[in-house]
């Protein structure tokens, strides 16, 4: 017979999977799939006009409950599940990986921005392949990562300045902010490098031109490093929120047209408007969940499995433009929620009542 704590985790698995595969068509960025209307709908009377069918209201309104409700069981009876655990003892091994995810998830669509000739995000079309193909290749290298991190870095906040659209890419912010944190890793070009410049009687140790000044910048960069998880589960949980917000609610006629484009009626036959806020409610509720790190693997697993959905189900949405989010969801996944969350204060929480347990008591 299986365990309380055990129904529960495997309860939270499968809602998520269920949530994700049923709104995930639906979540991408609607403005690299549709053209802008020619009349665009008030968001709140698509809403009201959507809710005022009983079905809908019941969908969401009952939807919404179960949801809160569930969370807020699992919030008061804190179950422990074994697979959980090991899962999470085999993660902390792969955290040595995590530099690498990073640079691959910002490296690889750099150079396919370059070449596809967009900037940073395929809304923004510019021809700047030089600098993105050598920023891109520079961080699959792990060549002076935490350099061509900061410079991406700046790039995109001084074109963010002129360009507003590039918003819809917001997630290289916190992606270039996680490797200016943990650095080139290895394998990278940093690390080796580093161990020929560090190996006495080298040629290279003997030029090395950077190692003094990266090793300065690392001592008081790595403080900090504690905080990664922190950054890409705040800056990705934001992105999520905005994506569900502005783009599904707030900009209801577009988000329609996805519905309508690749017929996801036929998939889940309900109101094409319950779609979009169905959509839409789920990725604030992600990005939520993110933000303030409740559950965060399981969130970050809801994530990744509504960005696959939409690869299978929006055949001509731009699969570059996702990479980034892919990385940074498995490096969450990985690295789980970090300090400054709710999972690490409950965590602390839990141990103190376990240390007052544990002290004896006089008779």
């Amino acid at each position: 017979m299986s365990k309380p704590g055990a129904r529960s985790g495997s309860g939270l698995l499968l809602s998520g999977i269920v949530l994700a595969t049923v709104v995930g068509r639906a979540s991408a960025h609607v403005d690299y799939v549709t053209d802008p209307p020619t009349a665009t709908r008030d968001a709140v009377e698509f809403a009201v006009e959507v809710l005022s069918e009983p079905l809908n209201l019941a969908l969401v309104a009952g939807g919404t409950v179960g949801v809160v409700g569930f969370l807020t069981a699992l919030l008061v009876v804190r179950p422990t599940v074994p697979d959980i655990d090991a899962l999470r003892a085999a993660l902390a091994d792969y955290r040595e990986y995590v530099p690498w995810m990073l640079r691959l998830s910002l490296g690889l669509p750099l150079v396919g921005a370059g070449f596809a000739g967009y900037f940073f995000s395929p809304a923004v079309p510019a021809e700047a392949r030089v600098l993105q193909v050598g920023l891109g290749f520079l961080l699959l290298f792990g060549l002076a990562t935490r350099a061509v991190a900061a410079v991406g870095l700046l790039t995109y906040l001084a074109a963010f300045a002129f360009d507003p659209a590039l918003v819809l890419a917001i997630e290289y912010v916190p992606g270039f902010l996680a490797v200016l944190l943990v650095g080139g890793g290895r394998p990278s070009a940093d690390h080796m490098l580093g161990v020929v410049a560090g190996t006495p009687g080298t040629y290279y140790g003997r030029i090395d031109p950077v190692g003094g000044v990266a090793a300065r910048f690392a001592e008081r960069i790595d403080p900090y490093e504690r905080y990664v998880a922190t950054v890409l589960r705040v800056g990705v949980g934001l992105a999520f929120a905005y994506l569900g917000l502005v783009e599904k609610l707030a900009d209801p006629s577009r988000a329609v047209q996805v519905v309508a484009k690749y017929d996801l009626t036929s998939v889940v036959p309900v109101d094409p408007g319950l779609w979009v806020l169905g959509a839409g409610l789920t990725e604030i509720g992600v990005g939520l969940l993110l933000v303030v790190g409740y559950y965060t693997r399981g969130a970050a697993a809801v994530a990744f499995t509504m960005l696959v959905m939409t690869l299978f189900g929006l055949p001509d949405d731009p699969v570059l433009a996702h990479i980034t989010l892919f990385g940074m969801i498995s490096a969450i996944f990985t690295l789980g929620s970090g300090p400054l969350s709710l999972d690490a204060w409950l965590s602390a929480s839990e141990d103190r009542e376990r240390e007052r347990d544990a002290i004896p008591t006089a008779d």
